[in-house]
């Protein structure tokens, strides 16, 4: 019997192959499949996504950086924009919380309407965290960039995902998405919210997805839908893809209601 040379290895087991160029193809399709593997397992079959940036913080934390600030150890006027926003934190927490309780309520043999996050801090936080309060499943989709990264502890383990490619990422938060919440945010924030508005507006998307903007004075200021609109260079129509509030209360019960309608009838119908 011949023994077994050590220089031989399969190709799936060669790590200077799989990082190659040529195995860019496998790589994608790993951040295809093994999601697929793992949500299947755990029976999450569709999910409310928060968006939002990372860099809000809670009240708390807020509040005791704006009294390490007026003791002069940072910059007052940051501190106090960051307390404003901290309210977007505490929004999305209790939205989250809300939400979970709800779905745990429902009489599927399966998880239903999972919260799902970006899974790092800030927004992506408070809502994993709210999810955990209630004792929730919630799934945390990280990315791999060149700064400190991190899952937020709140993101339940078995369902944390970290990703190379964007496109992998953003498909999983479409995928399996039954409405979005998208709280103020950056440049990431809108390239999430305006890709999701591309695929309803054009149909790419064939499901129904209730969008929700949190934050109305933010978003006025960011983008002036209303300019779109009178430059021809979207319909009116366009803006209704979107629910507007500042309400925990109002966006609680517009997506309960939306879900309840639409998520049965819908049931399979994903992209």
């Amino acid at each position: 019997m011949s023994k077994k040379n050590p220089h031989q290895v399969k190709a799936y087991q060669s790590e200077k192959f799989l990082n190659s160029k040529d195995a860019r193809a496998l790589r994608i399709l790993s951040e295809y499949l093994e999601p697929d593997s793992r949500l299947s397992h755990y029976k999450v079959n569709d999910t409310i996504v928060f968006m939002g940036s990372a860099r809000i913080v809670s009240s708390e934390q807020a509040h005791e950086a704006l009294v390490a600030a007026e003791k002069g150890e940072g910059d007052i006027e940051r501190a106090r924009v960051q307390v404003e926003m901290s309210l977007y934190y505490e929004a999305s927490r209790e939205l989250a919380r809300r939400l979970t309780q709800w779905s745990k309520s429902l009489s599927e043999e399966e998880r239903r309407f999972v919260v799902c996050t970006g899974g790092g801090p800030g927004i992506m936080e408070a809502a994993n965290r709210g999810a955990s309060e209630s004792k929730g499943m919630n799934v945390g989709l990280t990315i791999s960039i060149p700064v400190e990264e991190f899952v937020n502890h709140y993101v339940t383990r078995e369902l944390a995902f970290h990703f190379h490619y964007f496109f992998m990422r953003k498909f999983w938060f479409a995928y399996l998405a039954k409405a979005v919440i998208v709280f103020p945010g950056g440049f990431g924030t809108l390239d999430e919210l305006f890709e999701l508005l591309t695929l309803l507006q054009t149909r790419k998307m064939r499901k129904h997805l209730p969008v929700v903007l949190f934050g109305t004075k933010y978003w006025s200021e960011v983008i002036n839908f209303d300019t779109l609109i009178h430059h021809g260079t979207i319909n009116s129509e366009d803006v209704m893809l979107l629910h507007r509030t500042d309400s925990v209360d109002d966006a609680y019960k517009f997506l309960v209601g939306e879900l309840s309608k639409y998520a049965e009838v819908e049931r399979g119908v994903r992209l």
